[in-house]
């Protein structure tokens, strides 16, 4: 069984911004303005040190961002590429029907009927609404999207999905 994830990826590093140490991060988060409450946070995977944010701007789709310690455009290139992660501590409250993405993945699916359909792989992420990848025991990918028609039912704590697929979702 999949363990619960402790930490999130909310953004990368992907290049430097002028020459006094700050840099550009790509979000990958739901809302770019979330950056505007956050203190601190772990570059990569070893989440023993923690960097604080001295400030942050915004500029197109991009967050640009001043890393207290890091106050030159040499030890900005030093952390370029890095991924950013929090705590699921630190991480936005979700709505009622809201989860994290991190959280669906490897749940198991099923039709109304208790048919199994495969286990969720994959969640696409477009302005409409997402889709969910689902990777049958045939070896088959089905494409749900994730509305409440399609998808009348997740419980997380039991990592099950409910679907109600159209004629001809499913083959």
């Amino acid at each position: 069984m999949k363990e619960k994830l402790t930490h999130f990826r909310i953004g990368q590093i992907v290049n430097t911004q002028g020459l006094k140490g700050e840099v550009r991060v790509y979000p990958y988060v739901d809302n770019i303005n979330r950056f505007d409450d956050l203190e601190s946070f772990y570059l990569d995977k070893n989440f023993n040190k923690e960097y604080e944010v001295e400030r942050v701007r915004y500029k197109g789709n991009m967050v640009i961002m001043k890393i207290k310690g890091i106050d030159s455009v040499e030890l900005a290139e030093k952390v370029k590429t890095k991924n950013l992660y929090i705590s699921r501590e630190d991480s936005v409250d979700l709505d009622e029907d809201e989860f994290f993405i991190a959280d669906l993945i490897g749940i198991e699916v099923f039709t109304l009927g208790g048919e199994k359909v495969g286990t969720l792989k994959d969640v696409l992420q477009y302005s409409a609404n997402d889709v969910y990848v689902v990777k049958g025991d045939n070896d088959k990918e089905y494409l749900i999207p994730s509305t409440l028609k399609f998808v009348p039912e997740i419980n997380i704590e039991e990592k099950k999905m409910i679907i109600d697929p159209i004629k001809g979702m499913l083959d």
